[in-house]
Parts: structure tokens; sequence; C-alpha cells
């Protein structure tokens, strides 16, 4: 009974992906018909992510919070990664920091962060200068010396061939960090994830392009709030493009690879890296050790 209902839960998610692809494709007369659902489509499909089961905390024998680190250069992760030139593709293929921003300048995503345990909340205005960088470049500090009373009176206006713009894109992106919650339900019997937080690791906007620029923690999300936005957006499929999948469901089937920095501990939360220094395979095997330690708990369950 258990393998026909969780077939019919994979079936009836294929089929929602499915019909999602590109909508109307085959039948649109005129490029703006490619996307647009008719009518009868807009009625018959419920689409929307699917709702986590609530988990009364006595259910929950063991609980450990970790975060992890997912690096862009992996290959397995470039789903979250490209495209990052969004000129060359279609307006419904946009990179998981593309939806972000997109949702977090129009509103539409609120529960934005400055650390990961949702203590201080950032607007995008309090982020615009992470995101672009203005700058005189020195032909055009030249410029203003030579010509000082022009400028000053405003008889003469900085030309834009003098002024250095950087704006921070998805090509700039290096990683992300994520914050979640491993836990086993004792009701169920068996060992989950929860995603709790995402947050996109870059370098700022000034020294966006500078390959030994340190990156910076650019604002963390609250993941039960965002999934809907991330439903709606589409990660490419290299094997089949009519079956593209949701970033949310991306994410909470982690479809993704990562390694663990940190996990909650009695020393305030401290990094691998803060007592694992200057060892990077040690960083590593540590880092194994805290997933070994996670996925034991599971099968010492079931051993008497």
């Amino acid at each position: 009974m258990k393998i026909k209902n969780l077939l019919s839960v994979i079936f009836a998610v294929a089929m929602g992906v499915s019909t999602y692809a590109q909508s109307n494709l085959l039948n649109s007369k005129t490029p703006d018909e490619i996307g647009k659902k008719s009518a009868a489509q807009l009625i018959s499909e419920n689409d929307k992510p699917l709702p986590y089961g609530y988990v009364h905390d006595r259910d929950v024998l063991m609980g450990k919070t970790i975060w992890e680190f997912i690096d862009l250069d992996e290959r397995i992760n470039f789903p979250l990664y490209f495209p990052i030139d969004t000129a060359f593709v279609g307006k419904e293929r946009r990179s998981l920091f593309d939806v972000l921003v997109k949702n977090i300048k129009n509103g539409k995503i609120t529960e934005v962060y400055q650390d990961d345990y949702f203590n201080t909340k950032k607007t995008f205005k309090d982020m615009e200068s992470s995101f672009t960088y203005i700058d005189t470049t020195d032909a055009g500090k030249d410029e203003i010396n030579n010509y000082y009373d022009d400028y000053k009176s405003g008889a003469k206006v900085l030309d834009i061939q003098f002024v250095n713009k950087k704006e921070l894109d998805a090509s700039y992106i290096s990683g992300y960090k994520i914050k979640g919650y491993w836990y086993f339900d004792k009701r169920q019997g068996e060992l989950k994830y929860r995603l709790l937080a995402l947050c996109p690791v870059t370098p700022e906007a000034r020294d966006a392009g500078n390959d030994n620029a340190d990156v910076v923690d650019l604002f963390w999300v609250y993941f039960p709030a965002v999934r809907d936005i991330l439903h709606e957006s589409r990660a490419f499929n290299d094997k089949n493009s009519a079956m593209p999948i949701t970033f949310d469901h991306l994410l909470n089937s982690r479809r993704f690879s990562g390694e663990i920095y940190k996990e909650e501990n009695i020393y305030g939360d401290r990094k691998i890296e803060q007592y694992m220094k200057d060892n990077s395979q040690n960083q590593l095997l540590e880092s194994e050790r805290v997933k070994e330690k996670i996925r034991s708990f599971e099968s010492d369950m079931w051993n008497y």
C-alpha cells in the first residue's frame, strides 16, 4: 500500500512538472503565446509545493542543526548557478540568485535576514551598496581637478565614461550556505531533513571580478517562507528539457553536493575551520565525521 501511494505521489509530481515545461509551446502561433496556459489548464491544475507535514516536538527523538556550503564550481551544482547571462535564454530560465534578488526587489520575499539565526532583518535598501558600486575613474578625477569650478557650479556634468559602475550578478556567485535540521521522527521511524535557510556567498560589488576578493554572506533567506516563489521557478534539466525541476524540489530533495562547515555545539556553534586550523584535509575529514555521526544514529536505532 505504501509503495502504491508513493508511486501515485511521484506520478502526480511528474505530471505537474511536465505540464509546466514551456506551456503551450507546440500550440503557439506567436512567440507571445509561449508559456501562457489555457483557461482549462489554470482551472484543472493545482501547482503548489508539497506542504511539509506537521511534526510534534515530542515526536522528535533526536535533532541536530548543521550548516553546509554548496560549491557552485562542482558540476552537480550547476543547475543552481546557470544561466548567468540571461540575454540568450528564454524568460522562464533564470538562476537561483536571479530569482531571489528579483523577488527581494519587488517585495515578494520579505523574510531576509543579516544572520543565520534570524535576529536582524534586512531590506534591499540595506543591501543596495553590496549589489551596486559606483566610483570615479582616475581619468575622471583628473577631469574634475582640471575643471573644478565648473563642476562645483554645475556648469559641467561628469561624463559617463569617467564613471566606473559595477553591478553584482549571478556570474560572481561562488556558492550558497544553507542551514538545515536533521531529526529522527520516532512516529515514522526515520531520519528526516528540513531546510531552514539559504544564503548566497559572493564578493561585494566593488570587488566583483577580482580573483583574490574576500567573499561575504550576502543575505539569509528563511526557506519555508519562500517555497511558493521557488516552486514557480525551474532549474534546467540537462537530460530532459521537457521536465525541469523546481528550485524548491531540487533543494528539498537535496539534489546538490554540500560540505558541512559547522554544526551546533557547546562552543558557541564554532566552525570546523576554527578548531581544525590550516589543514584542509582534516577539515574535510571532520565534515565527513559529522555527517557519519548523524547517519549512524538512524542505523543504531535498529540495532538491539
